[in-house]
């Protein structure tokens, strides 16, 4: 049976009812932005066993535990690695399923019943994802538990009518029309040391490799003077001790990136902070000012804030975020602001600066493909 999610009066009602389906055991085919996707809730163990069942003997990730966002993922994976973390902040909600090594006794998954446990793992490794289609993210925000999604009943099927004729063994098929993408997600084993792409999909292996960078922020409020010569001179830093340029940092994993609390897009770097870095033989003329935005500092794996002020603001506004925002001077002292200057006062900042950046990055290359930076 299909049902067409689009003709529906309300699409509350289509997600209550997919919420009491799965929760009474039913196995659905449902959209995701990538392909329809069978489903079957973790809590009901005669459900995932039918999907497994109907998977049986597909290719690698088969069984894919679906949950509501990253820091969910935290609750099956308290000890993801730093690569890890970073995968599933940039990749999630998104077209990417990630594959964990899971050995942590205070996992979640230890709450679901044994036989589901050993119907998600394999190898040792459980495949996670977090989906952006609407219907998928409102039942995860309904129901009791996670999902369990298998594509494998029907590969690369992206309309429901396509599921629907594979997958004979599913008591509903949600139609929503053809998926967004209409291809497989990208699917990536997250080691400790590293990461592999196991299927390419939607996401290319080039942007995973850019996910997986360390990226460090720098703040001020206009990002026209403090934030550029931070960023500037950590990159200085950086590539001298990596050994390459600064514009080859990408490509050893670093990214270094400056933004203004209160700044207008496209903005110069002020004279004297242009001069200043010049006198280092460094660049800052093509600087142009950006704005703070969530998602940069979703993206950001450590944000160093010239003043005690700039941090209070961005953990008031994103209190989730207070782990990786910390002041760049470590005593605890602000670098004041020259706007206004003299020139000999942009040169004791930018003194001030390049001191606490190296103490920083000495912590951000230790820690690059480790645990999160404290």
């Amino acid at each position: 049976m299909v049902i067409d999610v689009r003709a529906a009066d309300d699409p509350r009602d289509v997600v209550h009812r997919t919420v009491q389906d799965l929760a009474q055991g039913r196995l659905l085919g449902l959209p995701t932005e990538t392909l329809y996707h069978a489903a079957a809730s973790a809590l009901c163990e005669p459900a995932v066993e039918r999907l497994a069942q109907a998977a049986a003997g597909k290719p690698e990730a088969a069984l894919v535990l679906a949950v509501r966002s990253a820091d969910e993922a935290l609750d099956y994976l308290p000890e993801l690695s730093g690569t890890a973390l970073r995968l599933a902040r940039r990749c999630w909600p998104g077209p990417v399923t990630l594959l964990f090594p899971d050995h942590h006794p205070d996992s979640l998954l230890r709450q679901l019943s044994p036989r589901v446990q050993e119907l998600l793992l394999v190898e040792g490794g459980i495949a996670m994802s977090c989906s952006a289609h609407w219907l998928l993210v409102e039942v995860l925000r309904l129901l009791a538990g996670p999902v369990v999604l298998s594509g494998r009943c029907a590969p690369e099927a992206s309309t429901a009518q396509q599921f629907a004729q594979c997958a004979t063994e599913l008591d509903l098929v949600l139609d929503d029309g053809r998926s967004h993408y209409a291809q497989p997600a990208t699917v990536v084993r997250v080691r400790s040391d590293g990461y592999q792409v196991v299927r390419p999909g939607v996401v290319s292996a080039q942007t995973i490799e850019y996910l997986t960078s360390t990226v460090v922020l720098f703040v001020c409020t206009g990002n026209t003077c403090r934030s550029p010569m931070a960023e500037t001179l950590f990159r200085a830093a950086a590539a001298r001790k990596l050994g390459c340029a600064p514009d080859e940092l990408h490509s050893r994993g670093l990214h270094v990136v400056s933004a203004g609390l209160a700044a207008i897009a496209g903005g110069p770097a002020s004279p004297e902070a242009v001069a200043v870095m010049q006198e280092r033989g460094l660049n800052l003329a093509d600087h142009a000012s950006q704005p703070i935005s969530e998602r940069l500092l979703q993206q950001a794996d450590l944000i160093l804030t010239m003043t005690r002020s700039h941090r209070e603001a961005i953990v008031s506004q994103w209190p989730a975020l207070a782990g990786r925002v910390h002041l760049l001077c470590r005593d605890g002292s602000d670098v004041g602001d020259p706007v206004g200057g003299t020139l000999e006062q942009y040169r004791r900042c930018a003194e001030q600066i390049e001191r606490q950046v190296a103490a920083w990055l000495e912590e951000v290359l230790v820690h690059r493909a480790g645990e999160p930076i404290q």
